[in-house]
């Protein structure tokens, strides 16, 4: 999602600034605040989802991951699209495709509608939110693209808290097919004032050649993935409906790779893998993100079916969760500077790990505002800074000239580690139905509780040592 700041950032001349450049971030701002709020804000709507639309698991699993899934996948392919045609142009057009099929996806009225409606959104938040950035970079400069960046920054945090809020009363009020609806009026609103205020489009490179193979390539191995835990739940492990999707899934990632190594214009620049800063960075907000969204999908679902809340007080328990994992960024962004990325990460993730563990036998009889809203607070609060690990790992630890490639990179895990948290934790947590039992999520909450242990044994080995550079680049790297 920021593939593009170091390229603008070092570009040797720009233009005066652009005299409505405050209006402008403003109106962005909004838009990738609902990109942002719709990962979250179908979360307390899946059991009333469920119920009306008759979803099975599987469907209701991929409700959720079809749209972070085609979000994170073809995120590069809408960088290099926005430096092709012009991020106003690309912006514009996500913005309107992702209008149209948040309507679409209220107004569905079985499966295939509404999933088709969420890889719709996907793919316009996938050409928007890069594009928005894009346009961030080039129309601030000095100071005041600090300040900016800042205001686009703060989007995640208070997106998610918003979200999980304004989901459970769009369900327990009009009901959930305005959890989408909400979506209408506002991109509306946007599409008709954006065009005022962006500045014109630059001249595209025309010469530019976009790796549209790799990006379906990744998108696709990765959906293969996704498809492959899922069935596990119905079939088993050892199935061919589980081992085969999740063996093409590592024969196509092997053809991404080799179509990555042969193109003359990557979609991934593979040889920053073999960087140790990016691949920590990567691995840990694979995780962190997993965990976080699966924390949402198994709360949510919990709370509603085993505790018999409502989807408004389950959006009212959820909003305290929202708020830690902000706090736990903010403190985070300042362990790393003195303590050095390695002991924030190992730190966050064994807060993780402990807040989770009272959740491996917790009962139905338990009251979910004692035991529930304190271990996931906790453990939120840990994985908060552990999002900030993860990105000064990967951009602070590395060369400034590489940080464009690698927070490319970065974000791209950072989706596609929803879809594969929520993937894996439906499998046991819902097994073959949509109305589980307390079993099933003790054994999800269990695999959460172990992911977060591991990495934070690991983080040790894995993050280099040393603490990062305020502008940037490595310092005492080890």
């Amino acid at each position: 999602m920021k593939a593009h700041l170091e390229e603008q950032a070092h570009t040797p001349a720009h233009s005066a600034p652009h005299p409505r450049r405050w209006t402008a971030l403003a109106l962005i701002c909004a838009a990738q605040f609902m990109l942002i709020l719709d990962v979250t804000v179908v979360n307390v709507a899946l059991p009333a989802l469920s119920a009306d639309l008759d979803l099975g698991r599987t469907a209701l699993t991929w409700v959720v991951t079809a749209y972070t899934l085609c979000f994170g996948g073809l995120m590069l392919l809408g960088g290099r699209l926005a430096d092709a045609l012009g991020a106003r142009r690309v912006l514009l057009t996500g913005l309107a495709l992702f209008t149209a099929a948040s309507l679409a996806c209220g107004l569905a009225q079985n499966a295939p509608v509404l999933l088709a409606g969420r890889i719709a959104q996907g793919i316009g938040a996938a050409l928007l939110s890069p594009a928005a950035l894009a346009l961030v970079t080039t129309a601030f400069h000095g100071a005041e693209r600090a300040k900016a960046l800042g205001a686009w920054a703060a989007i995640g945090g208070t997106g998610s808290a918003v979200g999980v809020l304004l989901g459970g009363a769009l369900t327990e009020g009009p009901g959930w097919p305005w959890v989408f609806y909400v979506n209408v009026p506002v991109g509306l609103a946007l599409l008709a004032t954006l065009p005022k205020v962006l500045p014109a489009n630059r001249a595209g490179q025309t010469t530019a050649r976009l790796d549209v193979p790799g990006a379906l390539l990744v998108t696709t191995a990765t959906g293969a993935l996704v498809y492959g835990l899922v069935q596990a739940g119905d079939s088993g492990w050892t199935s061919a409906a589980t081992l085969l999707p999740l063996l093409g899934a590592l024969a196509l990632y092997g053809l991404f790779a080799a179509v990555e190594r042969a193109s003359s214009a990557p979609l991934m620049d593979l040889r920053m893998l073999k960087r140790r800063p990016v691949v920590a960075g990567s691995l840990l907000m694979l995780i962190a993100t997993a965990l976080l969204i699966s924390f949402f999908f198994l709360g949510s679902m919990q709370l509603q079916h085993v505790y018999g809340l409502g989807a408004f007080r389950t959006g009212l328990l959820f909003l305290p969760i929202a708020l830690t994992t902000a706090i736990g960024a903010h403190l985070g962004s300042r362990l790393v500077t003195t303590a050095g990325p390695r002991t924030c990460a190992t730190g966050g993730l064994a807060l993780a790990a402990l807040g989770c563990l009272p959740l491996t036998f917790l009962t139905p009889a338990a009251n979910p505002w004692a035991t529930l809203l304190p271990a996931l607070a906790t453990a939120s609060l840990g994985l908060g800074a552990v999002f900030v690990a993860a990105t000064t790992t990967s951009l602070g630890l590395i060369a400034p000239h590489e940080a464009g490639l690698a927070s490319g990179i970065v974000n791209t895990f950072h989706e596609v580690g929803g879809s594969i948290g929520i993937a894996a934790v439906s499998t046991l947590a819902l097994t073959t139905t949509t109305q589980p039992t307390n079993t099933g999520f003790t054994a999800a909450f269990t695999l959460c509780a172990a992911t977060a242990a591991t990495a934070a044994l690991t983080s040790p080995f894995l993050i280099p040592r040393g603490t990062p550079r305020p502008t940037g680049g490595p310092h005492g790297v080890h």
